[in-house]
């Protein structure tokens, strides 16, 4: 039997790559949506929008069910769950880093007490733009 796991966390991932897909699943996650409603946020037409949700579809993020001419698209969060777990075993590693962060700056704070926080750099005023003055004809 053959292993189709990495190949669907590979479409999960490829799915949610996407700034649009990820606002469509966005939308989806208040309810069910049309492809019409799905494209409406976004400049792109309906077939722009059904090749998104296709991919939506082959991760299966999105069950979409024709209702006569409507395509009527729902959410599937399942596969996120492999996303997540996948993540998970990763999380160790930035989870240790961010907590020996923590311990260095909190002793710096102890070994200073009274310190001022830094101040934030001033940033250098915008020169107001260039106007060109026309030269009259002599």
């Amino acid at each position: 039997m053959v292993n189709k796991a990495p190949e669907r966390l590979d479409a999960v991932f490829h799915a949610l790559a996407d700034p649009t897909r990820r606002a469509m699943l966005r939308d989806l996650s208040a309810g069910q949506r049309t492809v019409g409603e799905l494209a409406a946020p976004f400049a792109i037409s309906l077939a722009g929008a059904s090749k998104h949700i296709q991919v939506l579809e082959r991760a299966g993020l999105v069950q979409r069910e024709v209702q006569g001419r409507v395509h009527v698209c729902r959410i599937d969060a399942r596969p996120l769950h492999a996303g997540v777990e996948w993540l998970r075993h990763y999380e160790r590693f930035w989870t240790s880093k961010l907590d020996a962060l923590a311990s260095l700056l909190e002793a710096g704070d102890a070994a200073t007490p009274g310190r001022k926080p830094a101040r934030k750099p001033r940033s250098k005023p915008t020169p107001a733009p260039r106007t060109r003055t026309p030269r009259s004809k002599p």
